[in-house]
């Protein structure tokens, strides 16, 4: 595993741990899964763990911190998706859409805006995402498995 490309989990609300985990035994890679509390993780050598403290974003900046070129990370948190990007990383979010260079200004924006109506700018029913559906954890399992093939590839 001395070229292994890592897979860091924002683990906390992440609907497709069981998927990461049997993509990475497949393709042999390390995941790491990190969060600001414990909660049960497979008991196997590709798979460990790193509870960090509940101070704000304590999970992002870890996260963040290790993101470089040949990292993948999982992570619904448009922030930090845009932060691991600038840092070369390959970030997928849990419904299999990866955040590009080309498509993270976008999300940034739309972040934006939406946090501006729900603040009270007279909107009541924004809502939020729409529901996570087999189609998601399909299409997050193949996402995963061609940005692995293509890492592995071009390492």
């Amino acid at each position: 595993m001395a070229n292994a490309i890592p897979i860091y989990v924002d683990a906390d609300a992440c609907p497709v741990k069981d998927e990461i985990y049997r993509v990475a035994y497949r393709h042999e890679v390390p995941v790491i899964i990190v969060s600001n509390s414990h909660f049960r993780i497979p008991v196997h050598p590709l798979v460990s763990r790193v509870v960090v403290s509940d101070a704000f974003d304590a999970a992002d900046d870890y996260i963040a911190e290790r993101a470089s070129e040949g990292t993948v990370i999982v992570t619904a948190d448009i922030l930090l998706a845009d932060r691991c990007i600038k840092a070369g990383s390959e970030v997928l979010a849990p419904n299999g859409k990866p955040f590009t260079a080309d498509s993270i200004g976008a999300a940034v924006a739309t972040r934006a805006i939406m946090a501006d109506l729900r603040s009270g700018m007279g909107t009541e029913n924004i809502g939020g995402p729409p529901p996570f559906t087999k189609a998601d954890r399909s299409k997050f399992l193949s996402s995963l498995d061609q940005i692995l093939v293509r890492l592995k590839r071009d390492a």
